[in-house]
């Protein structure tokens, strides 16, 4: 037996006994290290949403609904997710798994089903980052765990892949659990609104109706892409004839990921748009019956979120920034 060769059996007891032991020190390891990459999940969920809307490539096909993909793009969506996660944090390859973090060779396995992580044969005894996301229920986990044989169910499917039994879940040591996904608007939409905004014939006029009636709610591009479908459709958003300019004779605001428009957003008591992301609402300039209502001062004047009786009247001008309005 060559010296390597005895090396690698030592080590694999010694990682098997400690694992048995109830002690693992590179799981550990590798948790410390995304945990250090991605302090708060954020960098994670970006990609679970962005995977997820690439698939349905609505720019292209008008898709934002999981159950509208084809049988083979569903099958894809764990290879890119387990891509998409290497381009984002630059992980290194492993040498007999996906991934090589913090030195150790790491798999990756995606399901849109919790509990649905095929593992392959090849697997066993090495970890496993396993990833979940739910565009319907809007949650997404990430956790790790060491493949044992006796915590898998037999598998009947051709390549022989297990899954984890319900019973040794509890073995996942959960990086994140259960964490907001960032929304599918367009799938959780009122059915009235959204079909109120696909029955318009021309993407700008599209544009409108989405910011008419998804007003409150981050809208991130992908559903811009979407429901436009046009190659300049962050354009469309904007001023100059787009929607920002269109709605604001209609009172309604559209504020984006500028520090000033997200500064707008806070004062008046709404989710701050993140990077790419768009926030509506109707205001209306403060009055008494407002009483303690969050306000904004813009062009000189206070500004509240509109009631639903209150009149309608022209939205103020947003606060410039270096970028074109």
């Amino acid at each position: 037996m060559l010296p390597f060769e005895e090396a690698d059996i030592k080590a694999a007891i010694s990682v098997a006994q400690q694992t048995a032991a109830g002690v693992d020190p590179e799981l550990d390891e590798v948790y410390e290290h995304i945990k250090a990459l991605d302090p708060t999940g954020r960098r994670f969920a970006t990609v679970l949403r962005d995977t997820i809307d690439q698939l349905l490539n609505g720019e292209v096909t008008g898709r934002y609904d999981w159950k509208t993909l084809f049988k083979t793009e569903k099958t894809h969506a764990g290879t890119l997710v387990e891509i998409n996660l290497q381009r984002e944090f630059r992980f290194a390859d492993g040498d007999s798994m996906d991934y090589q973090i913090a030195g150790v060779d790491v798999d990756c396995k995606y399901s849109q089903q919790f509990g649905g992580w095929m593992i392959p044969p090849e697997a066993m005894g090495h970890l496993c980052l396993l990833a979940w996301a739910d565009d319907y229920k809007s949650l997404w986990s990430v956790g790790l765990v060491r493949i044992r044989d006796e915590w898998l169910n037999r598998g009947n499917n051709r390549d022989l892949k297990l899954t984890i039994k319900a019973g040794h879940r509890d073995k996942i040591k959960w990086l994140w659990r259960d964490e907001d996904l960032p929304e599918n608007v367009l799938l959780h939409m009122d059915a009235a609104d959204r079909d109120a905004v696909f029955v318009v014939n021309s993407g700008q006029g599209r544009l409108n109706e989405l910011f008419r009636r998804a007003q409150k709610r981050r809208i991130g591009r992908n559903v811009v892409r979407t429901v436009a479908q046009q190659k300049d459709y962050m354009k469309r958003v904007r001023g100059n004839g787009g929607s920002r300019s269109a709605l604001r004779a209609e009172g309604i605001l559209i504020m984006g990921d500028y520090a000033s428009h997200r500064e707008i957003a806070g004062q008046l008591g709404l989710p701050l748009p993140e990077e790419g992301e768009f926030v509506s609402a109707r205001v209306v300039s403060a009055r008494a019956h407002h009483q303690d209502a969050p306000l904004a001062v813009l062009d000189g004047k206070q500004w509240v979120l509109a009631r639903p009786d209150d009149p309608v009247e022209s939205a103020p001008p947003l606060p410039s920034h270096t970028r074109q309005d």
